[in-house]
């Protein structure tokens, strides 16, 4: 039997992080590899060592499968455990691992090869009669010709696609060639592979799926489901474990076809099936992936299993420690994935740097992560920050401890989906479990007006109160770290106070009469309040208004620039009386804008371009394409117009401040 002594992880974030938890655990040295864009994530510092393996480009770093198993060899590695996404379903990495002498901690190349192309797995799995909905195959022009034969909607997916990527749900038949050419970009942007098919779209699906194990001897076992129906963008926000959706008769069904499909590829490490559920209770088979899932935690906190554990000892020649009837589902667990994005402006990634980050600390919970407070948000990946698991006796203890651990979490200078994740569990939907795949899709416009509307409910003394405390007191506590307020400097403030403050857009005349210890007097639109500031500490401050008790957290940017978070709602204030020491901050503050450039929303790349000089365009004419946090970005036209310059070219990397395109 192999022993592992050191592994390499082929991978970042917080699945990185995740694996070399188990490791230390299991008394395993870890090696993490890691790209320049990356140095300050946690994995880095996390593993024994770490190695560089390149500037940004995946092609030159997580996907470089040369520089990856050079560092093994190097390090004296005995194996390589590839997390999920980048090169964890590539047979041409098993390959290398095992021509370098490397133990590849996942399945073998055939079962790979065979469920990992979704076509080939649809062949399969039909060999061995497990239910699944029809599909078509082909060239492009051929699923041109022969989608109506299914009927539509039809659902667009990328063949080596996994993680919600390359797939699109089409209504129309005009619609179909624009989506086949979208989905086949992507494919080969995300997976090497352009190949894509489609397959009927059931209206008002669960997402279920089964974990399984496998081991070199004929041993499978399942660890029951995990329900994964809320989802945008085809990409799961919320898991739960188990299904509450599923009878115990067809949950033991879905167990057994999952193992019938294991043992039938031969599988032999961890890997999901996931299947797509009817109103009826009718379940087909989706797909398989053949690596760990993102949301693998879940299961572990209702079974008890250490799932990375599991995967190194199989890929060490292990027999499974587990038989089926010792297995058990024990509580109720639910994962929320903590995204940088903007729910409210169709889930727009956020990327930046943080000036808050606190995690919740209580009893039952477990957060994945890949970050530290100082890790800057980065365009490059994908958009999630950490998953947060909780673990209670059954869904509605689960779901208030949820709840409690979200409005725990603040994160200040991006925007999250954070409060968003909140009003999903507070709902009607998910509290009776009516939730299907397309729920955010035709929900999140009426969830961000609600939200918008709770926001305005808080009134507006609490975040003043709130930031005026904080710039009163905290700020002289700690030195004045990023600014220096000129009427303290030169006593003004002895005899009366006045200054102006922003909060958001509107901006409010605030009157100080005076202060003395703990307590301040202020005055906003005519009306005189008494604020008593109580336990402060580090970002966080409690504090009463006319004996209502609140708490707030409140952080500020370089450019001093703050951010009052208050129920999970954020303000955002500048007071004007406050001197910023950046240069730059002055100058960007000052900056104007003539309307005729047209800059990128965030960092990103180029990876299309639709116009050229001289061309006229309208007002929403698409003009490029910028990708970042893999997502694809229509940079459109603001207004009717003509292309006087093109200032960037296909493949560049832009920030935010970039102009892009001049118009005249």
């Amino acid at each position: 039997m192999k022993v592992i002594h050191k592994i390499l992880i082929a991978n970042r974030g917080e699945i990185a992080v995740r694996v070399i938890r188990t490791a230390r655990k299991m008394g395993i040295k870890s090696v993490a590899v890691y790209s320049q864009v990356d140095a300050d994530s946690l994995h880095v510092s996390a593993a024994d060592e770490a190695w560089c393996i390149g500037e940004v480009e995946l092609s030159e770093t997580y996907l470089n499968i040369e520089k990856i198993i050079g560092v093994a060899k190097q390090t004296g590695c005995d194996a390589i455990h590839p997390g999920y996404g980048f090169l964890a379903e590539n047979p041409l990495f098993v390959a290398a691992c095992e021509k370098a002498g490397l133990i590849f901690i996942g399945p073998d190349t055939r079962a790979m090869q065979i469920m990992g192309n979704k076509i080939e797995a649809r062949a399969f799995v039909k060999t061995i009669s497990i239910p699944m909905t029809e599909g078509v195959t082909g060239s492009p022009e051929v699923l041109k010709k022969t989608a109506h034969t299914i009927g539509f909607p039809v659902l667009l997916k990328a063949a080596a696609g996994g993680g919600g990527k390359g797939m699109r749900i089409v209504y129309k038949a005009e619609e179909l060639a624009e989506s086949i050419e979208s989905t086949s970009r992507q494919a080969k942007a995300y997976f090497g592979d352009e190949t894509v098919y489609i397959e009927k779209y059931i209206e008002e699906p669960r997402h279920i799926e089964i974990q399984i194990l496998g081991d070199n001897f004929g041993n499978v076992v399942h660890l029951f489901e995990r329900e994964c129906s809320i989802q945008r963008r085809y990409q799961k926000i919320i898991e739960e474990s188990p299904s509450p959706t599923l009878t115990p008769e067809v949950r033991l069904k879905m167990g057994e076809a999952a193992v019938v499909i294991g043992r039938a590829i031969g599988y032999n490490n961890a890997g999901t099936i996931e299947f797509l559920v009817d109103k009826n209770l009718n379940f087909y088979f989706l797909e398989m992936n053949t690596r760990i899932q993102v949301e693998h935690p879940v299961t572990e906190m209702v079974t008890g299993v250490d799932i990375v554990e599991e995967q190194i000892l199989i890929a060490t020649g292990n027999k499974l420690r587990l038989r089926q009837e010792e297995i058990t589902q024990h509580g109720h667990a639910i994962e929320c994935r903590i995204y940088a994005e903007d729910p409210s402006n169709n889930f727009q990634p956020s990327p930046g740097v943080m000036t808050c980050y606190r995690e919740p600390e209580m009893e039952g919970i477990r957060i994945d992560t890949g970050i530290t407070a100082k890790t800057e948000i980065k365009s490059s990946f994908d958009p999630m920050i950490s998953k947060l698991i909780v673990w209670g006796k059954d869904r509605n203890e689960a779901s208030q401890l949820m709840l409690a651990a979200l409005q725990e979490y603040v994160i200040h200078g991006i925007r999250t989906n954070i409060t968003y994740l909140i009003k999903l569990l507070q709902g009607d939907a998910f509290i009776s479990n009516l939730i299907t795949t397309r729920f955010c899709d035709e929900h999140t416009a009426a969830i961000a007006a609600e939200i918008h509307a709770d926001k305005a409910k808080i009134p507006l003394q609490v975040p003043v109160a709130a930031y005026l405390i904080f710039t009163l007191s905290h700020r002289r506590e700690n030195g004045a770290e990023r600014g220096s307020n000129l009427w303290e400097t030169i006593g003004y403030w002895r005899e009366l106070m006045n200054f102006r403050l922003r909060c958001d857009d509107e901006e409010l005349q605030i009157t100080i009469p005076g202060y003395s210890g703990n307590i301040y007097h202020f005055i906003l639109a005519g009306k005189e309040y008494r604020a008593v500031a109580g336990h402060c500490s580090q970002n966080r401050i409690n504090f009463t208004i006319d004996q209502l008790n609140y708490t707030a957290f409140i952080s500020e940017d370089i450019k001093s620039d703050g951010v009052v978070s208050i129920d999970g709602h954020t303000f955002a204030m500048r007071r004007h009386d406050i001197l910023t020491e950046s240069v730059y901050a002055s100058l960007f503050e000052s900056a104007g804008h003539d309307g005729n450039h047209i800059n990128s929303p965030m960092p990103g790349k180029v990876i299309r371009i639709m116009v050229k000089a001289g061309d006229e365009v309208k007002k929403g004419t698409p003009l490029m394409i910028i990708e970042a946090m893999k997502m694809e970005n229509m940079i459109i036209s603001p207004r009717e117009a003509i292309i006087k310059e093109i200032n960037v070219e296909l493949n560049d990397r832009v920030e935010s401040s970039k102009p892009l395109i001049e118009l005249c």
